[in-house]
């Protein structure tokens, strides 16, 4: 059995692979032997010390596999059963026990790969579409990072949904990605305004929501593409975190909305986990929404995956194989 533990907080370098020892899993758990991981922002935030976390730990909050042993009073999941589950750190190993109400089945419609590429990515593009903001027939919609996970699987569900839909992209190679994801209108933001862009496509009037993962960077130039009373969602922070010093800006800019989600928010019960789940694999297994793995890495690569991650390399999601 291996592992990647971070003994202290900073750069990739501070990932390491080290063998362990794992006991039979407690009462309510459940023991695991990984098949595919995911690799998600969050791991690095956690990985950098943004997000707190007592060290030594393992990174890692997605992965699927198969179920090896389960503890006392555990009845959701059997020895055999296909699962995945997500929010639950320390899925950098290649075996971990976990508390079995994190577990969610697999159907037979959807791999392992697949699950590990999407349940996270997956379940913030449920939120996002459905509770954070209730996405309408028509709604014009503007979202930052439009061929990476997130972006892949909120643009095609949100097309599906009957939105008008903007993406945005950071290289010229992306924009194809981002077109395959059905998105109306794709724009490469190295290269142009997008703000200009985005008023351009909605006839000046700018659109109903901004979905941005990007953070410091793109916020403020977010608002001005939305319209008056409009939403920004502010969900991620990969060029660095928010802050909005003056509220007032909200006021000049339209009487604007911001709000800043985060998943766990949205799955606190094992009956919303497993719904908002189904909801998931349904659009998948009808081919609504089509995961892009755009990169595998082995574990013992994990370093690799994070540098690729965080300087835009990657495109759709990535997995890890332990």
């Amino acid at each position: 059995m291996q592992k990647i533990v971070v003994n202290e907080t900073g750069g990739a370098d501070q990932l390491h692979l080290v063998d362990f020892e794992l006991g039979a899993p407690g009462a309510g758990e459940a023991q695991i032997k990984h098949t595919a991981i995911g690799l998600n922002f969050i791991d690095v935030y956690f990985r950098t010390g943004l997000y707190p976390a007592e060290t030594p730990f393992t990174p890692g909050m997605e992965a699927a596999g198969i179920v090896e042993q389960v503890g006392e009073g555990v009845t959701n999941v059997k020895p055999g059963d296909r699962v995945v589950y997500c929010g639950a750190m320390g899925s950098y190993s290649t075996h971990r026990n976990i508390p079995a109400d994190k577990l969610v089945p697999l159907p037979d419609g959807v791999s392992d790969d697949v699950a590990a590429a999407s349940l996270l990515k997956g379940l913030t593009a449920h939120y996002l579409l459905f509770l954070t903001y209730q996405l309408k027939k028509g709604d014009a919609m503007f979202v930052q990072a439009a061929a990476g996970g997130v972006g892949s699987i909120l643009c095609q569900w949100g097309k599906h949904l009957g939105g008008y839909v903007i993406g945005a992209v950071g290289s010229e190679e992306k924009m194809a990605l981002a077109e395959a994801n059905n998105c109306d209108v794709v724009i490469n933001s190295s290269k142009d305004g997008f703000v200009e862009k985005v008023r351009e496509a909605t006839n000046g009037k700018g659109v109903r929501v901004v979905y941005d993962s990007l953070g410091k960077d793109t916020f403020e130039r977010g608002l001005d593409c939305l319209q008056p009373h409009g939403l920004m969602v502010s969900y991620g922070n990969a060029t660095g975190p928010v802050s909005i010093p003056d509220l007032g800006i909200l006021a000049r800019k339209g009487s604007l909305h911001v709000v800043r989600p985060m998943l766990g928010a949205y799955t606190s019960t094992y009956e919303e986990l497993t719904n908002n789940a189904k909801a998931l694999f349904d659009v998948i297994q009808n081919g609504v929404v089509k995961v892009n793995i755009g990169q595998k890495f082995a574990l013992k690569d994990i370093a690799k995956a994070h540098n690729a991650l965080e300087n835009r390399e990657t495109t759709g999601s990535t997995i890890i194989l332990p």
